[in-house]
């Protein structure tokens, strides 16, 4: 970690008056946790007290994580010019969202990120794409800084880890399971983190398991594709990640693509892969991600996009 560049991050927390951290639209578990994480960080060890902001949804099976009750909707938030934005994985701007214009007014931007990024937009860049998840550079962070932490934080981060892996699935390297394993050795139930997550209404887990038991199958069963119309969208917990591991244990198949009808001509596509990229698939929709989770969300009828996305894999 470039010692100047902390130097400057610590000189801009103890300025700051007022400071908001936000992340991509619709905050998976990285995203949210490593917010929280991010805001209890400062105000446990600078006093601050941040405000946290979202766009979109949050996943039903993150309501119970540590400090939840701490994000508030951008639509909710009064004060509109912050002193500081901490930035936290979101990619590219065009999956921020609501929250841009808080970016866009604040005096300052702390950009930390794991994804690639050709344009990042922020004064100072904490980016890593070789990390499996933002919180492992919140994590690298806060020891190059001695930082103190708690409970809250500790599993916070763990469930950012866990979430942005794939239960370790994607990890990109053996740091990923040495800050688990160090987060272990602190306290961090793996199991209980589990049991919090794996707790979505039934109607969620009925429309998921109805979209896989009518999937369609291509190229010889190696692309699976799955449909959550309009009418069970709003049945949907987050990005339906329980059709897309279902998929995925399928026998053959290589890439899993689920369709969520948000609304007339406005398509959420998540893509997976096994041992194959999809994230090169996300950028030509106009999306991005990691090398096998990635998605987008796509201007235009669900026939096009599902189109759309049989022509891209043509060939696999």
């Amino acid at each position: 970690m470039e010692q100047q560049k902390l130097d400057v991050l610590i000189d801009k927390i103890n300025s700051a008056q007022n400071i908001a951290v936000v992340a991509h639209k619709n905050p998976d578990g990285d995203a949210l946790c490593s917010v929280l994480a991010m805001a209890r960080l400062l105000e446990l060890n600078y006093g601050k007290r941040c405000t946290c902001i979202y766009d979109g949804n949050i996943p039903d099976n993150l309501d119970e994580m540590p400090l939840r009750h701490w994000m508030h909707h951008y639509t909710k938030v009064e004060n509109t010019k912050f002193d500081m934005v901490i930035l936290l994985d979101y990619g590219t701007i065009r999956n921020i969202g609501g929250t841009i214009d808080f970016i866009n007014n604040s005096d300052f931007i702390v950009e930390i990120d794991h994804h690639q990024n050709d344009a990042p937009i922020a004064n100072l860049c904490f980016d890593d794409d070789t990390a499996t998840a933002t919180a492992i550079i919140i994590y690298q962070i806060m020891q190059s800084l001695g930082w103190k932490y708690d409970s809250d934080i500790m599993n916070l981060l763990a469930v950012a880890i866990l979430t942005d892996s794939g239960n370790f699935r994607y990890t990109r390297n053996g740091l990923t399971l040495r800050i688990m394993a160090d987060l272990v050795d602190g306290g961090v139930s793996i199991k209980s983190l589990q049991d919090l997550m794996n707790d979505k209404p039934r109607r969620t887990i009925q429309a998921e398991a109805d979209a896989v038991a009518k999937a369609e199958f291509f190229y010889h069963g190696r692309l699976a594709i799955a449909i959550i119309p309009h009418s069970e969208y709003k049945k949907l917990d987050g990005r339906g990640e329980t059709a897309l591991w279902l998929m995925r244990q399928i026998k053959g198949v290589e890439y899993v693509c689920l369709l969520k009808e948000q609304r007339e001509n406005q398509i959420g596509v998540s893509l997976r892969g096994r041992t194959c990229p999809v994230d090169a698939v996300a950028t030509e929709l106009g999306g991005g991600g990691h090398i096998y989770a990635a998605g987008a969300v796509v201007a235009d009828s669900l026939e096009n996009v599902k189109k759309r996305i049989i022509d891209l894999f043509k060939g696999v």
